[in-house]
């Protein structure tokens, strides 16, 4: 038996096709193109900044690097704001601690006391071993405010103060937070060990794999779990990020195993 679609349906459906695509293209394509434009000119400057930083401070090493048109570490929060993480390099002799005790948060802890002098982090590690996330953001936020005024770019990137954070104001408009990194590879947090629950058919046994072995990210960054609580471990708590592993899951091959 043959439907019949009233013409006046058919004709509203071509409308609303057409004003879709019309708002495609005169909207979202021209915002796309805005963005890439600005992500171009924001990952030049910050390029330029992070250079003037290793060279005064040749542990801060730049990981901004350009991959076919995408950056390593770069996430877009809106238009105008954006995140690069900055990865450091040789944890060596430092442990990764997930107790349960700092929400959403891990430590780095000497694995012997007596390997202090051995870490390339020596004066970013506290009397009790532990290696200060926010020790090691002050020093880098001060290489980066003193990089800003010897780069290239000097006349339209400054330094925003009254933040423990390393932010950027770039063209007073475009604002970009730098925080350094540890990217933690081949193992995953006891925290996080309830992921993928049980008895759901996605994400396959063999992508799970994958994403744990990819590993994850630890952040130096002002953690919201832990402002307020007068933690004595607030100041040296690393943040535990998925974001890796969360793109990993979003990619096509993956979202189209999910409906198999």
């Amino acid at each position: 038996m043959k439907m019949l679609v009233p013409s006046d349906m058919i004709a509203a459906q071509s409308k609303m096709v057409y004003q879709m695509n019309k708002y495609c293209t005169d909207r979202v394509q021209v915002r796309k193109a805005q963005i890439h434009k600005t992500i171009q000119e924001v990952c030049r400057i910050v390029q330029d900044v992070l250079k003037e930083v290793e060279v005064q401070e040749p542990r801060f090493i730049s990981s901004l690097n350009d991959y076919n048109g995408r950056y390593d570490g770069l996430e877009v929060i809106s238009p105008t704001e954006f995140e690069i993480i900055i990865y450091l390099n040789q944890m060596g002799v430092l442990n990764f601690v997930d107790d349960g005790t700092l929400p959403g948060c891990a430590v780095l802890k000497l694995s012997d006391g007596r390997k202090r002098s051995m870490s390339l982090w020596v004066e970013f590690i506290t009397a009790s071993g532990y290696l200060s996330a926010r020790k090691i953001r002050s020093r880098f936020q001060t290489l980066v405010a003193q990089a800003c005024d010897k780069c290239a770019y000097r006349d339209i990137v400054k330094m925003i103060a009254d933040t423990t954070e390393v932010k950027l104001r770039i063209r007073e408009r475009i604002i970009v937070q730098i925080t350094p990194a540890f990217k933690c590879a081949g193992l995953w947090p006891r925290s996080a060990s309830h992921w993928p629950l049980p008895g759901i058919p996605w994400p396959h046994p063999n992508i799970v794999a994958e994403v744990k072995t990819e590993g994850f990210d630890m952040l130096s960054k002002e953690c919201i779990a832990l402002q307020g609580k007068n933690s004595a471990m607030e100041g040296d708590a690393w943040v535990l990020s998925f974001t890796d592993a969360e793109n990993r899951l979003l990619q096509g091959d993956y979202l189209r195993m999910i409906n198999l």
